[in-house]
């Protein structure tokens, strides 16, 4: 590498590597890389380059050999999830299908607002070459292929043309990700021959920097207006996203809560906000939420958004809310605040709550309402209980939830997504402490649990070393992608892997049985192409990726997980659970599907008059 006194000369590979490994970032006063590794998978668009500058900073920016693009994309998005979007991985793939496979993940964590930095090889720029290996030609536009795909899914988005380019580039590409507001996926495409190609880079590029999460107040105007408007409240309710752990204001978000005595109900994103045990947490809202938290929604006059996209399943798609309440939406996001006509309060949370706790004034919630709240919720509590009891009725996810829940420590972090589990954690699950539990439903994305559950064990290890990642997944999703076991076996990050085998995709079994059809295609035994079903071994197949495992009857789930949390190596359970029966019924709202408006099907055809029943509820708002 040559050298003047004001420059360096670089590949642009090395330059990019070099570059993100001089950015820190501060967090409590204490100084650390903002990127915390990644994760790749070599091929011929990304070895020779990137690979060799990621050779020459392996000890710095550490690299985790993925088995899927998909699931290092998936790692990536929970590592950042647990770092509360304050650090990030990269993903490196190699051109064509690599990269492609990505796809998925990236919009999984624009989705959730999530950082997550994808350096993905291109073909030739000079096209000297072309047609190359597993290069996309478009006959009429030779600069379109598989990364222009990504255009769609990333918050930031460019292809490296020259290497001067990343001067610019990098700099917005991190400035992005670490922007509250507009937090999400960058993705640079890096042609082959550019990777290699050299420039007189500024040394001073490649300085140390550390940066700080902008954390920016509401205006006077808005906070002043949504005072007014709370003070005017008889049955004010918080809803509290997973923007307020990002923002670090559950302290503040308590604190509001406990002088105003204002009832808190989460959101999936926004579980673990409050301790299970808080008298003023009345539970999850919405499609997968709790009769307390629900009948609330119904009553409240005002309600206090904070740090939460509205998405339908907090929403009830716009049903869970009396048509005549007043929505006041406070959140860093512009988008976000200003949702179905809200007042708009536009800030960190963190610096917004208190600001408007000063505006109030001598405001308290009426006594009564906080009471009926409390009530609706000791009622809830007590269903769970019984829900979740081993024994009532044939086992379920939710027996295993809470025999799960009984038994693990309060620092352990639980991890699900997509079909019928993340309703039931959702509904279920205790909060032990405050940010342990990450149900992914912005996406609701299959093949998350324990690819997610790898990148949040990776986090994890760095922080609270004696604590357990658990993951919860069905037998859809471990077929779906389960090679991650084998990662976390290979990298010594120890998960606790519980399949709840019900036998194929039985939540959207339930779902297509609850809208008047017959079961078809979900679950195996209902699958016509399949002439002979059988069982996986899920226990035999976690063994070959190097896990311990066993298979056990609901009754004895607890001693198995006993023996998981004293195994220093990844721990597979498997247990069956029954695909029609023991789903948590109470609590949920409406949810809007699409239903045949006519059909042959007299059951199909009375399930569309029922879901239509409810749309007199829905709000029209914007």
């Amino acid at each position: 590498m040559g050298q003047g006194s004001d420059t360096i000369t670089l590949t642009t590979a090395q330059a990019i590597i070099r570059y993100l490994a001089a950015q820190y970032i501060e967090i409590d006063g204490v100084k650390t890389r903002v990127c915390g590794g990644g994760f790749g998978i070599f091929g011929h668009g990304n070895v020779t380059c990137l690979g060799e500058a990621l050779y020459a900073h392996r000890d710095e920016l550490p690299l985790y050999r993925g088995q899927n693009e998909q699931g290092m994309g998936f790692a990536a998005a929970a590592y950042a999830k647990h770092k509360l979007r304050r650090r990030f991985m990269f993903c490196t793939a190699s051109a064509g299908p690599g990269t492609a496979n990505l796809l998925t993940s990236a919009a999984l964590a624009h989705a959730n607002r999530l950082p997550m930095l994808l350096l993905c090889g291109d073909a030739f720029l000079t096209r000297l070459p072309d047609p190359v290996l597993q290069q996309l030609e478009h006959f009429n536009n030779p600069t379109f292929g598989v990364n222009d795909a990504f255009k769609a899914v990333s918050r930031y988005w460019d292809r490296i043309t020259h290497p001067a380019q990343i001067i610019q580039s990098l700099p917005a590409a991190l400035n992005t990700m670490l922007d509250p507001a507009d937090c999400g996926p960058a993705f640079l495409g890096l042609p082959q021959d550019v990777q290699g190609w050299t420039y007189d880079y500024p040394v001073s590029f490649f300085e140390e920097r550390v940066h700080r999460i902008r954390s920016q107040p509401a205006d006077d105007a808005e906070i002043a207006e949504a005072a007014a408007l709370l003070t005017s409240a008889k049955r004010p309710m918080i809803i509290a996203g997973g923007g307020v752990q990002y923002a670090g204001a559950v302290t503040e978000l308590t604190a509001f809560a406990e002088a105003r005595s204002i009832p808190v109900v989460e959101t999936i994103a926004g579980r673990a906000n409050l301790k299970n045990d808080h008298p003023l947490n009345i539970g999850p809202i919405g499609v997968t939420g709790s009769e307390s938290a629900n009948t609330i929604a119904e009553e409240a006059d005002v309600i206090l958004a904070i740090g939460t996209r509205l998405q339908d399943f907090t929403t009830g798609s716009w049903t869970a809310f009396a048509k005549n309440a007043r929505i006041i939406g406070m959140n860093v996001g512009r988008h976000d605040a200003a949702k179905h006509m809200s007042m708009t309060v536009v800030g960190d949370a963190k610096l917004t709550v208190p600001a408007l706790d000063d505006a109030l004034a001598d405001y308290t919630t009426p006594q009564d309402w906080t009471q009926k709240a409390q009530s609706e919720r000791a009622k809830w509590t007590a269903y769970v209980v019984e829900n979740t009891r081993v024994g009532n009725g044939p086992a379920s996810y939710a027996q295993a939830i809470g025999t799960v829940n009984d038994l693990c420590s309060p620092r352990d972090r639980v991890v699900a997504a997509a079909g019928g589990l993340p309703a039931e954690v959702t509904a279920n699950w205790k909060t032990l402490d405050i940010g342990t539990v990450d149900v992914e439903f912005g996406f609701s994305c299959m093949g998350y649990e324990i690819a997610g559950g790898w990148g949040a064990r990776i986090a994890q290890s760095e922080d609270e070393p004696d604590s357990d990642t658990i993951v919860f997944t069905g037998d859809g999703s471990y077929l779906l992608m389960n090679s991650d076991i084998y990662s976390s076996v290979l990298t010594r990050k120890k998960l606790i892997v519980v399949v709840l085998d019900n036998g194929g995709f039985a939540v959207i079994n339930k779902l297509q049985n609850n809208t008047g059809h017959e079961s078809f295609n979900n679950l195996i035994t209902d699958t016509p192409t399949v002439p002979e079903p059988f069982a996986v071994d899920f226990e035999a197949h976690a063994r070959a990726m190097g896990a311990k495992a066993e298979t056990v009857e609901m009754a004895n789930l607890g001693a198995a997980f006993e023996r998981a949390k004293a195994s220093d190596k990844t721990y597979v359970i498997c247990a069956k659970v029954d695909a029609y029966n023991g789903w948590t019924t109470e609590g949920h709202t409406w949810w809007e599907v699409g239903t045949p408006h006519i059909s042959n099907s007299a059951s199909v055809t009375a399930a569309h008059k029922d879901v239509e029943s409810a749309r007199a509820r829905q709000r029209k708002g914007v």
